[in-house]
């Protein structure tokens, strides 16, 4: 039956109930991002953009015959910033409340503690420099692009890179372990467990090193991006140059030519990197899924796990199922984000506002895709003889490196080597064979002694290449 229509409603319950599993069950996880990503963050980036454009303002002595403020003063603005707190917090709600504008609450807010701390007289003529010739996006870009280059170097890629290191290090501990590789699903040439590890490592190396090369972009060029306000309040600053100097002295790359708004494009590139990264690890997510069911891995027990309700053998593999599931989630928003941000009516509409609302989702369900794939490759102790198991029952997969002898033997001249590919064929397609019947094959096609020794002693288990020395590409960190 339905569930009762007089019931207490969660909504009304203190702590508040969360509505999604990023800032409820999985809380955890994501908590690092909160602190870049949240509401909150958004509005101590603006607070922190507009401090430090006063300070530029006056430390530069743009508007001539301005007010400066001494070094104390500027410590203390700064300390709004670093002492950013549940009351402040409050208040700016408060005051957003009557202005119906969150960065013109942002204003407001600096303006009544720029009193606090140089005092009303000189408050009132210094406050008319607080978000002096700025249009709400010179603020919003680069308290943005802050908060992004903060999550991203400070909470996702540290912990990107650890999974990564993880993984080269299972792959460099599973180097020489032979493994029954499958093209199509099909039994294939023999390769080692810690060479396809490796080869997921090297993918997901590579779109770390392009995260890490992010640009985050930013502008401060006024209303329409052509400094229209500043140049005919105060005509003789170089505004761009004051404009190059406040953007980089926040960290950032400065934008010189945009529309009201800074166009986005780093943010969709950033994304689309990440979306990658987030293919890849998905890749791995299946392919470990897939070893556990082949029983190459075994999932650790005793860690007091359920894994099935009803079926007490089971340990599912739940942490790359899970992981799976977020990343398809994180990648949906970040396709969204990267498709939509690059599109702007004319000189802006305010679809980036609400879309970027969203990167802090997006990348919470990439960090806890990668904590989830952490703890699954924690818990996986490897099966050798389960691999070597199937290797020995494929010995039709030599059948590759004996035509390959024949077909160099027939290159150089040497007769009764012709049609190899044909004779293994019919020796192979469609059936099993086992040793026995392999060593007879190749003591019979009239080899030179020494190819014919080298293809006798040859097994599914050491026919693997040159897999382990290929590991020497790996970095030793991510």
């Amino acid at each position: 039956m339905p569930l009762p229509v007089a019931r207490t409603p969660l909504s009304d319950l203190d702590p508040v109930i969360a509505l999604g599993a990023l800032d409820g069950r999985y809380r955890g996880a994501v908590a690092p991002l909160v602190d870049h990503l949240s509401e909150a963050a958004l509005n101590r980036a603006r607070l922190h953009v507009e401090v430090e454009w006063l300070i530029h303002l006056t430390d530069k002595s743009v508007v001539p015959g301005a007010d400066t403020l001494s070094a104390d003063e500027q410590a203390a603005l700064r300390a709004l910033v670093t002492d950013f707190d549940a009351a402040a917090i409050a208040e700016l709600k408060e005051i957003e409340a009557e202005t119906v504008h969150d960065v013109k609450a942002i204003e407001y807010y600096l303006r009544r503690r720029l009193t606090d701390i140089v005092g009303d007289q000189r408050a009132e003529s210094l406050g008319e420099l607080v978000h002096f010739a700025c249009t709400s996006e010179d603020i919003n870009n680069t308290s943005y692009a802050l908060m992004v280059q903060g999550a991203i170097e400070e909470a996702w890629l540290p912990k990107a890179r650890a999974l990564v290191e993880q993984l080269s290090g299972m792959a460099r501990e599973l180097a020489d372990v032979p493994l029954l590789a499958h093209t199509h699903g099909q039994p294939a040439t023999p390769t080692t467990m810690g060479k396809e590890l490796a080869v997921l490592a090297w993918r997901l190396t590579r779109q770390l090193e392009r995260v890490s090369g992010t640009a985050y972009l930013g502008k401060l060029n006024g209303a329409t991006g052509t400094y229209g306000a500043h140049v005919v309040a105060v005509p003789g600053a170089d505004w761009q140059a004051v404009s190059r100097t406040f953007v980089e002295g926040l960290g950032l790359t400065w934008n010189p030519l945009t529309t009201q708004i800074e166009s986005h494009d780093w943010q969709a590139e950033l994304y689309a990197d990440v979306a990658r990264f987030n293919r890849i690890l998905h890749n791995l997510c299946t392919d470990v899924w897939t070893y556990i069911s082949m029983g190459y891995f075994a999932q650790v027990r005793g860690q007091g796990t359920v894994g099935s309700s009803t079926m007490p053998h089971k340990v599912n593999p739940i942490r790359f199922e899970n992981a799976e599931a977020n990343l398809e989630v994180s990648n949906a928003l970040l396709d969204v984000l990267a498709s939509t941000l690059v599109t702007s009516r004319l000189q802006r509409d305010l679809t980036d506002s609400s879309m970027q609302r969203n990167i802090g989702t997006a990348l919470g369900h990439s960090m806890l895709a990668l904590d989830n794939v952490s703890r699954g490759l924690a818990g996986l102790d490897a099966v050798p003889e389960a691999m070597a198991k199937d290797l020995d029952a494929n010995w039709e997969v030599l059948a590759e490196p004996i035509q390959s002898v024949m077909r160099a033997l027939a290159a150089r001249g040497v007769e009764g080597m012709t049609n190899p590919y044909e004779r293994l064929k019919e020796l192979t397609r469609g059936r099993r064979i086992g040793q026995p019947e392999l060593v007879e094959f190749v003591r019979g096609l009239g080899l030179p002694d020494e190819e014919q020794a080298r293809l006798v002693e040859l097994t599914p288990a050491t026919y693997t290449g040159i897999a382990v020395d290929l590991l020497t590409h790996l970095k030793s960190d991510a």
